[in-house]
């Protein structure tokens, strides 16, 4: 197990890597939570928002 000392903050990184942690095998390295924060910070960018709808994570951000 490692421990992570850093607090994961969506807004700090480019778009194409909130991509990648959310359409990829990296997905298994972030939480539920960070999860939610990085499709949230996409959307609210207004990026890859075709491709978010497509994996079906835009409807699910918006239900919330």
């Amino acid at each position: 197990m490692t421990l992570r000392t850093e607090q994961f903050n969506a807004s700090e990184l480019c778009s194409r890597k909130l991509w990648q942690l959310i359409s990829s095998e990296e997905r298994a390295a972030i939480s539920a939570q960070e999860l939610e924060q990085a499709i949230d910070e996409l959307a609210n960018r207004r990026h890859y928002l075709a491709e978010l709808a497509q994996i079906g994570k835009l409807d699910a951000l918006r239900k919330h």
